[in-house]
């Protein structure tokens, strides 16, 4: 596709976040604007696999440009959000990404010029694009991946034909490449039951941690819903003060399904139908 006519007065900020199709996005901008004319940044929640930094050097090397960094510092880890505000979802999504990435990356915007904005949106998330569009026009955002028609497993594939190995995350089975550490609260059910077999002693810090603030609100915080039937909350491990609400050993084995990569975007699906892994999400209201 060519593009014509598109100022670039100002520097065009391409949002690198971790996975492969924000690094992908990262590669047609530069390939597009020019090495000069694009910046890079990385929102580091500080609870990524380590893979993911050499997965960002590796990046650094084919893009020929440094990736900047930004955190939010008054926050020591990705539990002191969850504590903080008792909770792991909201309806607007993560909490963790909204304090650790949306926020912070709205900040970084007003204090920069720019021209355009680069989102890692793949040709299966048109209408997150478009939400992104709509809810964020200051950004005048650009999706270079959908407008060449690319998915994330193109951007796989490319990646591999440059000679750079993606995230070991997608290796495990996992669809993102989302803070590792502890797990992705937007994960749902398959790719928790998947975690509970990778990484048990992760599972188990998390399922604590739902009992803990559990404990702290007074009433159930879950990161999973069962939207079956007479369904409800679904806790990582059984809670014993709320012995009728399910835990994820009832629930049937499925496949970890794909979420976007995390860049504070969790919460943009007010146009789109909600896919089967969100409906497993328990999305708080308050």
């Amino acid at each position: 596709m060519e593009f014509k006519n598109i100022s670039t007065e100002f520097p065009v900020i391409a949002w690198w976040s971790g996975g492969v199709t924000s690094a992908v996005a990262c590669k047609i901008a530069i390939d597009l604007f020019g090495a000069d004319k694009v910046v890079l940044i990385f929102i580091d929640t500080h609870n990524e696999d380590q893979d993911t930094y050499r997965f960002k050097q590796d990046c650094e090397k084919w893009y020929g440009k440094y990736i900047e960094t930004a955190f939010r510092a008054d926050y020591k880890n990705i539990k002191e959000v969850w504590y903080k505000f008792f909770s792991l979802n909201v309806a607007t999504g993560a909490i963790c990404s909204s304090e650790l990435k949306r926020d912070l990356r709205i900040k970084i915007l007003g204090e920069r010029n720019y021209s355009y904005n680069i989102f890692g949106f793949d040709i299966d998330e048109p209408k997150r694009a478009k939400a992104m569009a709509k809810n964020y026009p200051e950004a005048s955002p650009l999706f270079l991946l959908l407008m060449k028609g690319l998915s994330k497993q193109d951007c796989i594939k490319l990646l591999n034909s440059e000679g750079i190995d993606t995230p070991r995350s997608y290796k495990l089975g996992l669809n993102n490449n989302n803070c590792l550490q502890t797990g992705c609260v937007q994960g749902g059910i398959g790719y928790w039951q998947l975690m509970r077999t990778l990484f048990p002693e992760k599972f188990n810090e998390m399922a604590r941690i739902e009992h803990d603030l559990t404990n702290l609100k007074g009433k159930p915080v879950t990161m999973l819903k069962d939207q079956s039937k007479n369904g409800g909350l679904v806790f990582l491990l059984p809670h014993p003060d709320y012995p009728l609400i399910k835990d994820i050993s009832m629930m049937k084995g499925r496949s970890p399904k794909p979420l976007t990569d995390c860049n504070g975007f969790c919460g943009l699906n007010d146009l789109d139908t909600k896919n089967k892994t969100e409906n497993e999400i328990n999305y708080e209201t308050t």
